[in-house]
């Protein structure tokens, strides 16, 4: 179950203690999340962390399997655009990832503008070459453009797991922390970009991801 509290003026969602999969009840609550940063002028920042083992798994494969053609297109597309409300979000968002993310999960990790990893446990990782999967455009420029070409294609073409020490050498995040440690490093992170307007810091992101942004699927 998703919950929220305030960390310092920062808005931290508590993505569940379970595999935290991108299921329609987890992407009704990081909408309501984003709205709520919206409506309050005074929050100041917005970190995602999950409680358990995992950050998110991504999608639920088995659950693909039981939904229609038409319901799993709209389901991957409103999915798609949660990527890009993230991505230009109007306050600093950091990933603290407490456990793995797989799949929607790392491309969700990388919509934010930082990331911190768990030390001593957890990979980040993008398995849909093992899946026989192929990415949506907007999912694909998003991993283009918060990753370096040697990681881009280490992540696509080889699936690697990226431990924190892996992932903070090749820039796939921007820091590690000691799992008690872990959200208050988030928190910092956040802190430290805090204080823009809002509205110039959406509309640079919105320039600096505008090639992304443009493969957004009709909401």
């Amino acid at each position: 179950m998703t919950t929220t509290d305030v960390v310092d003026g920062v808005l931290v969602v508590h993505l569940g203690d379970g595999p935290n999969n991108a299921t329609e009840d987890l992407l009704t609550a990081l909408e309501a999340a984003l709205d709520q940063v919206a409506a309050d002028e005074g929050l100041l920042g917005l970190v995602t962390v999950g409680d358990g083992k995992a950050y998110s798994q991504g999608y639920d494969l088995e659950l693909f399997g039981t939904m229609e053609g038409f319901a799993l297109q709209a389901f991957i597309d409103r999915s798609v655009l949660l990527l890009a409300r993230f991505l230009t979000a109007p306050v600093p968002t950091v990933a603290a990832l407490n456990g793995h993310a797989f799949g929607w999960g790392a491309m969700f990790a990388l919509a934010h503008d930082q990331r911190v990893q768990r030390g001593d446990r957890g990979w980040l990782c993008l398995p849909e070459v093992d899946l026989g999967l192929q990415f949506h455009p907007l999912q694909l420029s998003l991993i283009q453009a918060k990753l370096s070409p040697t990681a881009v294609a280490e992540s696509i073409l080889a699936g690697r797991r990226w431990d924190a020490e892996a992932a903070l050498a090749a820039g796939v995040v921007d820091a590690r922390a000691a799992e008690a440690d872990l959200l208050r490093a988030a928190v910092d992170l956040a802190l430290a970009r805090s204080g823009k307007a809002r509205g110039i810091v959406a509309a640079l992101k919105a320039d600096l991801y505008a090639g992304t942004l443009a493969l957004r699927p009709e909401a």
